[in-house]
C-alpha cells in the first residue's frame, strides 16, 4: 500500500510518516505534485558477508588492494603518543 504526501503535508506529519512505514507500508512524498522521493522500511540483510562484498566490488564502492604488502611504514618516526604522555606525567 503507497500513501502519497506533498512535501508539505509530509514535514507536518513526519511522526505518523515514520509510524506507517515501521509498520510495513511505502510512503512518496511529491514536490509540485511530481514523485520525489520514496519512504519505505529498511529490509533485513539477506546476504553473507562475502555476498555483500561481492556486491560492492561490482558496483564500484570498493576497490580491492593492489599490493599484498601489509605492513605499516609510519610516516613520522616518534614515540607514540601514550609513550609521550607518560614521559611527560613523570616530568
Amino acid at each position: 500500500m503507497k500513501d502519497t504526501y506533498s512535501l508539505y503535508d509530509a514535514k507536518a506529519k513526519l511522526s505518523a510518516i515514520v509510524r506507517r512505514v515501521r509498520e510495513g507500508h511505502t510512503v512518496v512524498v511529491t514536490v509540485h505534485g511530481k514523485p520525489a522521493v520514496e519512504i519505505r522500511p529498511i529490509a533485513k540483510a539477506k546476504q553473507s558477508l562475502e555476498e555483500r562484498y561481492q556486491e560492492l566490488l561490482e558496483r564500484g564502492v570498493i576497490t580491492p588492494a593492489t599490493s599484498n604488502d601489509r605492513s605499516f611504514k609510519p610516516l613520522i618516526n616518534r614515540p607514540g603518543g601514550l609513550k609521550r604522555f607518560l614521559e611527560d606525567r613523570n616530568e
